[in-house]
């Protein structure tokens, strides 16, 4: 077995304990940043994502899978930036304000990283110029996440934010949680939906035109 099957193998099984060490292998035999980070991360997590949405696996195995290419990435990242290694975008997520939840942002978050983005974690609570100046410091695409009703408005005064600052075509917005649907989107006029963490990185490399 390679080491690049070795790593593709310990993220899917998200042993965050011994990726770091892996990575280092296969950088010390010579292995290009980019092919680490595409061939050994990304697709293990597309991997992870298939199970998924086969039903294979579940959130808790998503979760261990996400901390393992991240603990991956905190070793890889120097080399990505000092290789010239470009992410495929800017994305900022949060969730919006009034809402608490934080566990399906940060899996969408670790998801999307995983998919090559640079990630901008707003946090909770977000209020709407948060987002504003996210698209001001160059987010590509802005994820918003609810999972209350009473929140999910508030998504609609992030877009509407984003409208009267003359931001709007600068950016692809998405939204998803659990009282979010592809209507509602389209009613709020955002870009795109995703109900899961899995098809959440999935679109907004759609969005960004860099479906792969």
């Amino acid at each position: 077995m390679t080491v690049m099957e070795e790593l593709y193998n310990l993220v899917i099984a998200g042993r965050a304990g011994d990726v770091p060490g892996k990575v280092q292998q296969a950088l010390d035999e010579g292995m290009p940043p980019g092919q680490i980070l595409n061939e050994g991360l990304i697709a293990a997590m597309r991997e992870v994502g298939r199970r998924f949405e086969e039903g294979e696996a579940f959130v808790p195995e998503m979760l261990i899978a996400a901390r393992a290419m991240s603990a991956a990435l905190g070793v890889l990242r120097p080399h990505l930036v000092e290789g010239g290694v470009e992410p495929v975008g800017r994305f900022a997520i949060g969730t919006v304000k009034g809402d608490l939840h934080d566990i399906g942002k940060s899996l969408v978050a670790m998801m999307c990283e995983g998919e090559g983005f640079e990630i901008m974690d707003l946090g909770v609570d977000v209020p709407p110029e948060r987002f504003v100046q996210a698209v001001e410091e160059g987010a590509q695409i802005i994820g918003m996440s609810a999972l209350l009703t009473t929140t999910r408005s508030n998504m609609r005064a992030v877009i509407d934010a984003i409208n009267e600052a003359g931001l709007r075509d600068k950016v692809k917005i998405m939204i998803g949680g659990a009282p979010v649907t592809a209507e509602f989107a389209t009613e709020i006029g955002a870009d795109g939906y995703a109900d899961d963490a899995s098809s959440a990185a999935r679109k907004a490399r759609e969005l960004l035109g860099k479906a792969g």
